[in-house]
């Protein structure tokens, strides 16, 4: 329910209950270790606003895994299906800065996280319940196991919505773990590169691409393609967002701020927009909020900072107050 503003009202607010699926690991940044992977910044940045969130991952029985798994709990994290591996170590990423904050990522192969497989009891522990958005990537299907898993995921849990952060990584994806993702998909989000990637692969012309010649023209063409997608949401970096839903193309601008890192910026956008889009605001508000998130986190080091109390006033300034 909203008051005269627009508002949504907090007494009408449920509890928003997420469900995220993929890496989990730590980003070595000018030599510090910062927990990482998109599933899991996502999950702590979903936690932050005021949602139940849960990961599904792996980590080594290792001190970093005991450490991640401290770390994920004291974020407010469900780790319930936080695996332990025995036999591989918990996921680093070595991550090198460019220009502008912008990260090159080198991403060990062998670790917890490529194999991630769940009981049968496990299984059924998710299947007994009833989630409001159910989010995967990428980069976690560079394994048949991860593949494996995720394929029985999509068949066996009960989401509203399956949210679909394309997070595309030179060498680690194939068009038909894109494919098979868009299948399942009810909100997709990228950034520019991977919509212009996406547009080849689906067009079949990799080799010569021409990419479409408008976002609104290429979101057309996904949601004609896979009816099940309702919104497509496209980061562009300063320039802030585009967000496609119902047919209607809108984009949002951003306030500009100094790059610290853009690592979790994205995670940070897909948390804004899925909180408060699920709490019953409308997608353009979901998107100005997200924008708001996404460049906080780009200039703060690392990928799930503290939220300032400048934060905090930006976003009540914007008709949304947390608690």
């Amino acid at each position: 329910m909203k008051d005269r503003s627009g508002k949504v009202k907090k007494d009408h607010l449920k509890q928003i209950k997420a469900l995220t699926f993929g890496e989990a690991l730590f980003d070595i940044i000018k030599g510090s270790a910062h927990l990482g992977g998109a599933p899991l910044n996502l999950a702590a940045h979903l936690a932050k606003l005021g949602a139940k969130s849960a990961v599904i991952t792996a980590v080594g029985k290792d001190k970093l895994g005991e450490i991640l798994l401290s770390r994920a709990e004291a974020m407010g994290i469900d780790t319930s299906y936080i695996l332990t591996d025995e036999k591989r170590p918990t996921g680093t990423v070595t991550v090198k800065l460019q220009a502008e904050g912008i990260p090159v990522f080198t991403i060990n192969e062998g670790v917890a996280w490529d194999a991630i497989t769940l009981s049968e009891k496990e299984f059924q522990d998710l299947s007994r319940e009833e989630w409001d958005v159910f989010c995967f990537g990428t980069l976690a299907q560079r394994t048949e196991e991860n593949r494996k898993t995720l394929k029985r995921l999509f068949s066996e849990i009960k989401a509203k919505n399956f949210f679909y952060d394309v997070n595309l990584r030179t060498g680690y994806y194939k068009k038909e773990w894109i494919q098979s993702s868009l299948e399942h998909t009810t909100i997709l989000k990228m950034n520019e590169e991977e919509a212009t990637t996406i547009s080849c692969l689906l067009s079949d012309t990799e080799d010569s691409c021409k990419p479409f010649s408008t976002y609104k023209a290429f979101c057309h063409s996904i949601t004609e393609k896979y009816t099940e997608i309702s919104v497509i949401c496209i980061t562009k970096g300063s320039k802030g967002a585009a967000v496609y839903h119902k047919g209607i193309y809108e984009e949002v601008e951003t306030t500009p701020v100094e790059v610290a890192d853009t690592v979790g910026a994205g995670d940070a956008f897909s948390a804004g927009f899925l909180y408060t889009c699920l709490s019953g605001y409308g997608v353009s508000k979901a998107t100005s909020i997200a924008c708001i998130l996404g460049s906080y986190v780009a200039s703060k080091p690392g990928s799930v900072p503290e939220y300032s109390k400048e934060l905090m006033e930006e976003l009540k300034a914007k008709g949304f107050e947390l608690d």
